[in-house]
């Protein structure tokens, strides 16, 4: 065994490393948990069987070096199996969290509207889990910096959202609404 390759095997066995890389876990509601389930149903019932019949078909269709056809369609299988690990590997580690909070606070799968001071204008986002954020539809996560600093304050309060150690900025919290229909928002891939 080469000379680095035991020193790392020594590291992740004196600091049990390697364990503690394995225990990071997302925060996820119960309804990111059903969603998920629904995802993985579907593509073990539904789209399983479609795309193995696919693999078939185009397997019968002669030489496999030069099948292109083939190629793909065992890709796209391959891709479907690897999403469902993914997801069942997401909801295996999943920490489960509550989407509930006070009534003039802010909290999960709520709608705030914002003044950035620094920018002179009122942004409105929506606070997610990290699987259904997205940026393009002002979807932030609970672990972003926006995300982090908003949670838990109320209408009125001045805010210091915290980028990184050299640079952060203030908003003033503007309206909250209870938004509680997250169903058009999809489970982000990989």
């Amino acid at each position: 065994m080469p000379e680095y390759r035991r020193n790392v095997a020594r590291k992740c066995q004196k600091g049990k490393r390697s364990s503690r890389i394995l225990k990071m876990r997302d925060q996820l509601t119960q309804s990111d948990i059903d969603k998920m389930q629904e995802e993985i149903e579907y593509r073990k019932l539904v789209k399983r069987p479609e795309l193995l019949e696919s693999v078939k078909e185009t397997r019968a269709h002669g030489d496999l070096s030069e099948n292109f056809e083939y190629h793909a369609a065992k890709r796209e299988k391959n891709k479907n199996e690897s999403r469902i690990r993914y997801l069942e590997r997401m909801i295996k580690t999943a920490e489960i969290i509550s989407d509930e909070s006070g009534e003039d606070e802010v909290g999960m799968n709520n709608t705030i509207t914002v003044y950035v001071e620094e920018d002179d204008e009122e942004e409105v986002y929506r606070i997610v889990t990290t699987v259904r954020s997205d940026s393009l539809s002002n979807r932030i996560s609970i672990e972003s910096p926006m995300g982090k600093a908003l949670l838990g304050h109320k209408v009125g309060d001045r805010v210091e959202v915290k980028v990184n150690d050299n640079y952060s900025y203030y908003v003033v919290i503007r309206k909250i609404d209870k938004t509680t229909d997250d169903s058009g928002d999809r489970i982000r891939s990989y």
